[in-house]
């Protein structure tokens, strides 16, 4: 494996590459393995540029990829051909283990799964759908375009494979295995956007410590290593998921070799052996090794196979093999090649036999190997990924500012993550700052102890526009009011929409004029300008004439004299039109004066469910406080109607589906920037979280005071006081509140066992006169009492 840190190579020049390609580049076109090459995305295109450049663009050919049809796939694919209810298909789907190391068959599945089996043997469309799904499993599904494979030849690249045109981009018509065997240079250009954060935020830290160099950074840090250990990890390279955190947490990294080993381990295959490795790491005495002759080899690695780089070590040292043999083993094992690995198989084990070690013990050794191979990195490729990981999680240690800065920069265009990189920023007491016209540029930007928010991410703006703002600013001086903006932009990008979208999201708040005041004037804004210029022009002396008077065309009076009075946006449509322009609220959250809500009604938030590690809530029943981005209606076959709602909190976004019953009910309060209390079933669809509601409730109903004051105080509720559970009294109350059902708990004092019972909540009552009157009539006006 070759990346930019393997090879020391950090600034990229892609003229150092220049002998690799002439290495390769020859007509004896022996067979090579691939290469990866790891870049920030401005780097990237260099080298391919390079190579266009001096070979032609018909020597470079992206490489065509196919998706196949996995188990759980062919079963939901054919289930919606059948025309099947999703509910039931995704039930029999989720009987197949998840197990990518696996790679488990339908066929396997009904031998490992006695349910699967049940409803395969004695439900007809549950074998049919099953049946049609075996047939149609591990055929391919799509064809797409590798994510970085690029094919370079000595001559046009046409002249070896078939091209073919996948969305305008030429790609080759054989997928990456077939041009190996071809014996074609394949190699992989990852375009790593944690690099290009690295160098940002760089820049920035050296804006005040000129001295400072991302690659200089110690590799021992307490405060780093304790950021890991704690899984304070979000927007750490590699390790922001769950599993991740719950690996660190467990494992307590002291060194860069902990994360090597842990970004080697955490993959399908060798991830089994993760808490054998945490286990040994704090029990050495627990560590077992096969065989004495595995101990030099594994000891680094507390006993476990960790590294590509220790199988071959281990063929070589146990059987004997030489070091291009070991390596033709960890590529057959890599790549799968089920008939070399059976060949291999009995050439590691009578090696071994050679060298003393029992052909079971052998077996076992090679065994364990193979498992572990077919997803494992090789040590240098998990170095370097460490590295990017370690410099990252330093970063947000020690320069939390700049770090946040140049992450939130990195992801203008992904919603969810901005809500969730916001979040942690605001939990850092670090604020982000609206647009400014006179302090922001196109990425976020350190402003303090805050940060200012990027002008380009806004809608209808971009990034050009911005950067000319920022010049022209930093030319000739800061803007003084909006007219003042638009004579010296008027020349330089400037349109009415991008004056509309800074307008609205507050990028001239600083001038004094409110923002509606300042939107409902734009015409004449622009108007003012127009003329201003068209005066100056007609005012232009002729060569051919002389006007009788030069007048002043510059306007004198103040900006906001001559707009007319308007009242200001409201709280509510100011966050409105920040979150439809900006993608987030700027200026406050519609969540932050509910938080009394969140905390003690939410069970988790979004984040939680859609990050990795979410498949402990599949299935689960959850609570959250959220406010609605968007909806809409959509009538079943059966003409009912159900709602698909987008919602959000604080910390991300996720769907709803509210089926007809629920949204009969509800359908009511499901608007726009409407926040509710949801009480449903998390369901998880290919990595994908939605949460099916059960119930919905208004922020200020009676029911979500309910709820709210019963999760603050346990004690709070209706109390009745009957003389026991066997009498007409306790009979008729229960009648009564099944007739006024709500969200008002409700406890009973026994008095002839002297204890009190809380009814269930089916039985949970609506604060009303009547409901109260009634139970008055039947236990006593004295014994009904609301405890606030």
């Amino acid at each position: 494996s070759l990346c930019a840190y393997c090879m020391g190579i950090t600034n990229i020049d892609p003229l150092k590459y220049n002998l690799i390609f002439e290495r390769f580049l020859n007509p004896e076109r022996i067979s090579m393995p691939d290469f990866d090459i790891d870049f920030c995305y401005e780097k990237r295109q260099l080298v391919i540029d390079y190579v266009t450049e001096k070979y032609g663009s018909d020597h470079v050919c992206q490489i065509i990829t196919f998706g196949t049809l996995a188990a759980r796939g062919a079963v939901r694919d054919i289930g919606r051909v059948l025309d099947m209810p999703y509910n039931n298909v995704d039930k029999i789907a989720k009987l197949i283990p998840n197990n990518p190391a696996a790679h488990i068959s339908i066929e396997k599945a009904l031998k490992m799964s006695p349910e699967l089996k049940r409803l395969y043997d004695g439900d007809a469309r549950t074998k049919e759908l099953l049946d049609l799904a075996m047939k149609v499993e591990g055929m391919p599904r799509n064809a797409s375009t590798h994510a970085a494979g690029v094919v370079i030849t000595d001559r046009p690249v046409v002249e070896y494979i078939p091209l073919q045109s996948n969305d305008g981009q030429l790609v080759t018509q054989f997928p990456m295995t077939t041009i190996e065997e071809l014996g074609l240079l394949k190699m992989d250009f990852l375009g790593l956007r944690t690099l290009t954060v690295i160098d940002q935020c760089e820049k920035m830290i050296q804006k005040f410590n000129p001295d400072f160099r991302a690659d200089n950074i110690p590799l021992n840090d307490a405060k780093t290593f304790k950021l890991l250990e704690d899984g304070d990890t979000i927007g750490v390279f590699q390790f922001e998921s769950g599993g991740m955190k719950s690996v660190l947490t467990g494992l307590k990294p002291v060194d860069i070799e902990d994360l090597i080993a842990v970004i080697s381990l955490y993959r399908p295959g060798p991830m089994d052996s993760i808490p054998t490795f945490i286990q040994n790491r704090h029990h050495p005495e627990l560590i077992k090794y096969k065989h004495p002759l595995l101990e030099d080899i594994l000891k680094v690695t507390n006993g476990c196979i960790v590294y590509q780089e220790q199988v071959m070590q281990i063929c070589r040292t146990l059987a004997g093999y030489s070091y291009g043999q070991a390596d033709l083993v960890r590529r057959a094992m890599g790549k799968k090649k089920a008939d070399v690995m059976a060949a291999e198989r009995t050439h590691f084990i009578s090696g071994c036999a050679e060298n003393g070690v029992n052909e079971d013990i052998a077996t076992e050794i090679f065994d364990e190997m193979s498992s572990f191979a077919s997803y494992a990195f090789n040590k240098p490729h998990a170095a370097a990924y460490a590295y990017v990981a370690y410099q990252t999680a330093y970063l947000k240690a020690h320069y939390p500012k700049e770090f946040w800065a140049a992450m939130l920069t990195s992801i203008f265009e992904n919603t969810d993550k901005i809500l969730e990189y916001t979040q942690e920023c605001r939990q850092r007491n670090i604020k982000i700052l609206p647009p400014d016209i006179n302090k922001g540029y196109a990425g976020f930007v350190v402003e303090g102890d805050n940060l200012r928010y990027g002008m380009a991410a806004i809608k209808n703006v971009g990034k050009t526009f911005v950067d000319a703002i920022s010049a022209e600013r930093e030319k000739n001086g800061e803007f003084t009011s909006i007219f003042d903006f638009c004579r010296r932009m008027s020349d330089k990008g400037f349109n009415r929409r991008a004056l509309e979208s800074l307008v609205k999201t507050g990028a001239f708040d600083q001038f004094g004029v409110n923002r509606r005041r300042l939107y409902i004037n734009i015409d004449y804004l622009l108007n003012s300008i127009n003329n201003e210029q068209k005066n100056k022009v007609s005012g232009q002396l002729d060569l051919f004439s002389v006007p009788e008077v030069v007048q002043d065309t510059k306007f004198t009076f103040k900006d906001d004299e001559h707009f007319p009075a308007a009242e200001d946006y409201t709280d509510t449509e100011k966050l409105n039109l920040e979150k439809q322009l900006a993608g987030i609220y700027l200026s406050g959250h519609p969540l932050e004066k509910n938080q009394e809500y969140v905390k003690y009604i939410s069970t988790c938030n979004i984040s939680q469910l859609t990050n990795e590690g979410n498949e402990v809530y599949d299935n689960t029943k959850q609570t959250i406080v959220v406010i609605v981005s968007k909806y809409r209606s959509y009538v079943t076959k059966k003409n009912e109607t159900m709602g698909f709602v987008t919602v959000e909190d604080l910390s991300g976004a996720m769907d709803m589906l509210v089926f007809p019953n629920v949204f009969k009910e509800t359908m009511d309060i499901i608007n726009e920037n409407a926040v509710l209390i949801v009480n449903g079933t998390v369901s998880l669809k290919d990595e994908e979280a939605t949460i099916l509601a059960d119930s919905i409730y208004e922020i200020g109903s009676e029911e979500a005071k309910h709820i709210y004051m019963s999760k603050k105080d346990p004690k709070y509720g209706l109390y009745l006081k009957v003389p026991g559970q066997n009498t007409p009294q306790f009979k008729q109350a229960c009648a009564i509140m099944s007739r006024y059902s709500g969200m008002l708990p409700v406890y009973f004092y026994l008095q002839d066992k002297n204890q009190y019972i809380k009814a269930p909540q089916r039985l949970w009552i609506r604060e009303s006169i009547n409901a109260l009157d009634e139970l008055k009539y039947v236990v006593g006006e004295n014994n009904v009492v609301i405890r606030k």
